[in-house]
């Protein structure tokens, strides 16, 4: 709506109505823009394409790729047009004419397929690289095109043939362009064409329906009436099918240039490195294939020139057409009609309000409408609360759009202004993923069990998983998974007791001990855990109870100063630190003292959150303590906190050793006084002599890193003050729960939307590349990291790369330095070298990888990684969060022998991160490793040698366990609430059958996933999770056969079984035998539940008989011959104890 009053002036505008009827003469028309700036010529074009009377189609020529994407963005945000296309170059990265961006591959294909079908009113926006490629020719592409309809007959063995003559491999499950899988009635196929997947579901030969699904999760998303299939355009066409993109375009497209000298250059330079990358692919032998982790869609077979065009041919083509140029220089030659409009660029406010209002204001007065544009509506509602608070009355219209850069119009009198100008944030562009899978490591890789891994049975210890087996119950046939123990036992584990295993997973490359069969040592060796566990547990669960039962100080609600500050945060809020900082908040507002820990990785804004509850209390004129491990960190987080309060009412100030004798007593007499209100330091803060004059809150910065003394010193704060912890150590999500009765926890999974990318590349070692990017780095003023993981190494190092760049001044770093002066003092060189590095004395620091104990730098934006084979996923991914940590791209280059000599895990390792650039799913992968080095962690050091010994996901539950019992027994007080809730008299329950109960071969073919979803499917809680998971085999592999539908009522009568008191369920021979709690002592038999059983089968059944074998009671029911009837039978006993119970009754 008030971006519709906003476009009104542009299409009524003279020059925009003089451009859209020129370009529908029939001679070529040049029009030269000037005075563009920001992102008004995305109004023009936007103006002239919605005008009714030009039907054509518009071709964007931009310099840049990453200006294309900010400008297709942009103008889909204000058109909100379906048919504008981005256009990018094909390749990786650029010089390097054989690596393929499968992204782009898909979105080129997408953009020709629906230009060459025909119509109008098409845009396509590109840049000079992604000219040079030549395009398939629009008729050939059209003939390639597999047409699919529903209700059509399909021969799905042409079908298949087709697909593999174009190109297209089978696989089990289809996870990227161009592969396809069949399974029964349903087969999917993944197009170049669109960036996710078909599955076409047959009836017979009929097509019953179309769906597009999700690659990752293989669920359905939508449906569709007609799919085009459309092979990889780049390698399966000759060159004599391919024309340049202006020949395929359609003859009424006009031509919008930014600056078409730019691109003629670019593309002279592009042929040069085109030449040099041919001759030099000649010389070397052609590249191997190194098994099956190859990857043929990115690899372009042999790029040859007539696949490329020369600047020369696109000139007469392009002359043939309406051409626009809006750059600043006028470029095309030619007469031309000059157009010039008058605009000027935002201005840059640096987040001074009072600049801005008083800015707004000059131009409200001279009668110019002012608009503002956002990415979220939330941003608009904090600028109109700052406006409101600072009592300015400023007439805006708010845009919940966002634009890439902000402009004023002086003709038409209109200010649009863009948020993340504002803020000064980084606005990143949004461009469609093709999805690849099989190269990179996934969560569920992971957890997927191959035969040959080490698997944890909760009763058994720890065996060797060696495949699925068929086992012969009574002539009827079952799955069960074989584990292999020591000497060679052998276990067999009913497909309905998979809860009870779990994959092992100790720390990366550690080789557990394997137990053997019958011998109690596993049960030792998990008590002796469980009474650990407990005893740390117990601590934790002191300590709250008492913090629960003191009262401290409550702060008082936000004020406008908080909601400046938290406005003015470069990045937007992720809904994770959001709540973090609402939590912060509130319980700052309460009477007990506040006692949160804030688990998040490197970079996702645990220091934002520190610095918003520091200043909380600073408005309620209290005083901010922030406990920092290392002396450089203290300076560091000095640095950060001054910059960010830099326009508050709030004084900073830290004490490390740098600070002579006489300073330092400056500065706690100042404390003292209540003259600093923020104080940032070492562990030297909780010495004797540092005194405060009114201290609200206490924060701690890896918390772990501090010594016993200093950890109980705190311990004794926190029952008074509120105080919060802060750590980059991840705390296992699962760990979470167990620990809630002991501590507040915020978990903060999620980065900031917009913090860049960081660009991730593999390379080989070559010492021209290392020059160029180290030069690249430090012309736009930045600094670089070079890790060398060998102390013995680095000075060559150093010397290497001072021979490479004389001019730079470049100095190393490990942990190992340490030099005694004259005095026999020793001095800390290596926290005076990085410090130095901090003040820009050097330009590159050579070092082992002690980056990754949390130096902040934001200047560095390339970091080198040398061996990066030799790292663990956990350890890159940290070093390479150590950049990117302002609004600069940042680049982190991993320096590997080539790819083919690695084996497997480390090539796997490396595609990992080079894939997930963005901060998100690769950073749970990471998590993985770093999970197990956290929990060892946080609950003290002893512990991380228990989880060697027994596997990670196994010691999780015997710490739920434990927890649970503590909360049953010593603390029943504490917990009252929780208790009543969950009063189960036995854990779990087996049921043995000799029914035919699996999932069968023709069903699910490959045995890993169909073990995956036994696991799944045994894990499935609640009768919504059956239900979706029953849908999700549905759409994945068709109806449901009757043999795993009975799999589902197992996992059903399992949970009833449970809450009536049985341990196990035996139905053999049509005679169901149930047996209750084991022991005879059992509060069980005296509970209302047991004497509703007993009147049931008084009075509810006349089939069922109690029996005593021993000391243990056996109900015997008859007649029971499928599991329906079973289900059918605990349903009905269920539903009578339930009725019988007094609280039901009464009511």
């Amino acid at each position: 709506m008030n971006l519709g009053v906003l476009m009104n002036y542009y299409r009524n505008d003279p020059r925009c109505l003089q451009i859209a009827n020129g370009i529908v003469l029939p001679q070529p028309q040049h029009f030269q823009i000037s005075g563009i700036y920001g992102s008004a010529a995305q109004f023009i074009l936007a103006s002239v394409f919605e005008n009714t009377s030009t039907p054509q189609n518009h071709l964007v020529i931009l310099n840049e790729g990453e200006d294309a994407a900010y400008f297709h963005n942009s103008l889909q945000n204000i058109t909100g047009a379906l048919e504008i296309f981005y256009f990018p170059s094909t390749f990786k990265n650029k010089k390097n004419f054989s690596l393929v961006n499968s992204s782009h591959v898909m979105l080129r294909t997408e953009a020709l397929t629906k230009i060459a079908a025909g119509g109008n009113k098409k845009i396509l926006i590109t840049h000079a690289d992604a000219l040079f490629e030549k395009v398939v020719l629009s008729k050939t592409l059209f003939e390639k095109t597999l047409h699919i309809k529903q209700a059509d007959e399909l021969d799905v063995d042409l079908l298949i043939e087709k697909c593999v003559n174009y190109g297209f491999e089978k696989t089990d499950f289809v996870y990227e362009p161009g592969q396809f899988a069949l399974r029964g009635g349903i087969i999917d196929i993944y197009s170049f064409g669109n960036e996710k997947p078909y599955r076409i579901e047959l009836f017979g030969k009929e097509v019953d329906s179309i769906r597009i699904f999700d690659p990752e999760t293989q669920l359905s998303e939508r449906k569709l009436l007609q799919v085009n299939i459309i092979p990889n355009i780049d390698t399966q066409f000759q060159s004599t099918e391919k024309v340049s993109l202006l020949e395929f375009l359609p003859a009424n497209t006009t031509v919008w240039l930014e600056d078409w000298n730019f691109v003629k250059e670019r593309l002279v330079q592009m042929e040069e490195d085109l030449e040099i990358f041919l001759s030099v692919k000649t010389d070397a032998t052609p590249v191997q294939n190194y098994g099956s982790e190859s990857d043929d869609y990115t690899q372009k077979l042999q790029p040859q020139k007539q696949d490329f065009i020369q600047a020369a041919d696109l000139e007469l083509p392009l002359s043939q057409k309406h051409i626009i140029s809006f750059g600043k220089t006028p470029s095309f030659a030619g007469p031309a009609q000059k157009l010039i409009f008058n605009t000027a660029p935002q201005p840059a406010f640096n987040r001074n309000f009072s600049l801005l209002i008083r800015d707004l204001q000059e131009h409200e007065k001279n009668q110019y409408n002012i608009f503002i544009f956002a990415e979220q509506a939330r941003q608009l509602e904090r600028l109109h609360s700052i406006f409101n608070d600072l009592k300015a009355n400023i007439q805006l219209t708010p845009i919940p759009v966002s634009i890439h850069e902000g402009f004023v119009d002086h003709q038409l009198k209109l200010v649009c202004y863009t948020d993340h100008q504002i803020f000064q944030r980084y606005h990143k562009y949004k461009v469609k993923q093709a999805f690849s899978k099989n190269k990179a490591l996934t969560l569920k890789t992971l957890r997927e069990l191959q035969p040959g891994d080490y698997i944890t049975h909760i009763d058994h210890g720890v065996g060797v998983y060696s495949g699925l087996q068929k086992i012969d119950a009574n002539g009827r046939w079952q799955e069960a998974v074989r584990i292999q123990y020591k000497d060679g036992d052998l276990l067999y584990v009913n497909i309905s007791s998979l809860h009870k295993i779990s994959k092992f997973s100790g720390k990366e490359g550690s080789i557990p001990k394997m137990n053997k069969l019958g011998s109690d040592v596993w049960n030792k060796l998990k008590e002796k855990t469980k009474k650990q566990v407990k005893d740390i547990a117990a601590d934790l669960i002191k300590l709250y109870a008492q913090r629960k039962s003191q009262t401290g100080f409550a702060h008082s609600p936000d004020n406008y100063l908080q909601t400046e500050l938290e406005a003015s945060f470069i990045f937007e809020d992720t809904p994770d630190q959001a709540k973090a900082t609402e939590d912060v908040k509130k319980d700052m507002e309460k009477e007990a003292p506040m006692d949160r820990l804030i688990c998040g990785d490197v970079g996702f804004g645990k220091t934002e959150i520190a610095i918003r509850s520091a200043f909380k209390t600073v408005c309620d004129s209290r005083q901010a303590a922030v406990l920092v491990p290392t002396t450089i960190l203290a300076y560091q987080h000095y640095k950060t906190f001054s910059e960010r309060l830099a326009d508050f009412p709030a004084t900073v100030d830290f004490i490390n050793r740098f600070k002579s004798s006489k300073e330092k007593k400056e500065t706690l007499k100042k404390l003292e006084e209540g003259k600093v209100d923020i104080i940032i330091g070492t562990h030297a803060l909780l010495g004797k002599e540092v005194k405060f004059k009114n201290l609200g809150v206490m924060i701690i910065d890896e918390e772990q890193k501090f010594g016993v003394a200093a950890k109980e010193k705190l311990k004794q704060i926190r029952t008074t003050v509120d105080s919060l912890t802060l750590t980059a150590t991840p705390i296992p999500r699962t760990l979470q729960f167990s620990l809630m009765g002991a501590r507040d926890l915020s978990i903060i999974n999620t980065p900031p939307p917009n913090r860049q990318p960081i660009q991730t590349e593999v390379m080989v070692f070559n010492e021209d590349a290392i020059r160029d990017l180290i030069y690249y780095e430090t012309e736009r003023g930045g600094q670089v990291f070079f890790i060398h993981n060998r102390v013995k190494g680095l000075a060559e190092m150093k010397t290497l790369i001072q021979g490479l760049c004389p001019d730079l001044s470049i100095a190393y770093a490990h942990g190992q330095m340490s030099a005694r002066d004259g005095s026999g003092k020793e001095n800390n060189t290596l926290e005076d070298t990085i410090l130095d590095f901090i003040d820009h004395k050097y330009d590159v620091l050579i070092c082992t990888n002690i980056v990754e104990s949390g130096v902040d730098i934001p200047n560095v934006n390339t970091i080198i990684v040398n061996n990066a084979h030799q790292f663990g996923l956990s350890d890159l991914h940290q070093l390479r969060g150590r950049v990117g940590r302002s609004n600069k791209k940042a680049f982190c280059y991993l320096v590997a022998p080539p790819m083919s000599t690695l084996p497997q895990d480390s090539r796997k390792r490396l595609t990992t991160l080079e894939q997930y650039s963005e901060l998100g799913s690769g950073f749970q992968i990471a998590m993985r490793d770093l999970d197990i080095r956290g929990a060892g962690n946080l609950l003290g050091g002893e512990q991380s040698g228990f989880i060697t010994e027994i596997g990670f996901e196994m010691y999780h539950k015997i710490l739920d366990e434990a927890i649970k019992e503590l909360k049953r027994k010593e603390f029943r007080e504490l917990f009252k609430e929780e208790i009543q809730q969950q009063d189960n008299f036995v854990s779990d329950c087996s049921i043995d059958t000799d029914l035919e109960i699996l999932i069968p071969d023709h069903y699910v073919e490959s045995i890993t996933e169909r073990l995956s979803l036994y696991s799944r499917l045994d894990n499935c809680d609640t009768e919504e999770d059956l239900n979706a998971f029953h849908g999700e085999l549905t759409d994945r592999f068709g109806p449901v056969p009757p043999q795993t539908e009975d799999l589902f009522t197992t996992v059903r009568s399992r949970k009833l079984a449970v809450d009536l008191g049985f341990e196990k369920l035996l139905l053999r021979n049509n005679i169901l035998k149930g047996f209750f709690v084991g022991n005879p002592e059992s509060p069980y038999f005296q509970s209302e539940t047991f004497n509703g059983i007993l009147h049931f089968l008084q009075t509810g059944t006349n089939k069922a008989q109690l029996k005593q074998v021993g000391k243990n009671g056996i109900l015997i029911v008859n007649d029971i011959s499928t599991m329906q009837e079973l289900h059918h039978f605990l349903q009905k006993m269920s539903h009578a104890v339930n009725a019988s119970m007094p609280s039901n009754a009464n009511s």
